[in-house]
């Protein structure tokens, strides 16, 4: 959320900046509350996707709430696959005379993804803390 405000608040303070008082107590003040009520409808649009993925989360069908956790495997496949076994795979056949170059997966495309992932996970860790998930 922090990123989000960062990125929108000079887009709107240069646009509310043409309608602000020009004495700088009062335009500051306004400025201000321009950015707490940004920030309060931030956090509330963050509730409702905390609401939304408890109601998936809850759901018995593997494909309401299964999509996280298979999205998670593939994540972790794919690092595993790029760190251990492709290089482990080109040792082994680099010492029995194969020099073959094996693919690499491109990370940067990834790596947003798990590490999205892994901010939710820990919030399912907090979860499981508290006994809260089945």
């Amino acid at each position: 959320m922090i990123g989000l405000l960062s990125a929108v608040l000079p887009s709107v303070m240069d646009v509310a900046g043409r309608f602000l008082p020009e004495d700088k107590e009062k335009r500051a003040a306004a400025e201000r509350e321009i950015e707490a009520q940004l920030t309060m409808h931030l956090a509330k649009i963050d509730l409702a996707q905390l609401e939304i993925n408890k109601v998936e989360a809850a759901s018995r069908s593997v494909f309401v709430s299964g999509w996280r956790p298979a999205i998670g495997w593939m994540c972790g496949g794919a690092m595993g696959l790029n760190f251990i076994v492709f290089p482990l795979a080109s040792f082994v056949l680099a010492q029995t005379g194969h020099l073959v170059e094996l693919p690499t997966l491109d990370m940067s495309q990834m790596m947003p993804v798990l590490m999205g992932l892994l901010g939710l996970g820990g919030l399912r860790t907090v979860e499981k803390i508290k006994q809260v998930s089945k």
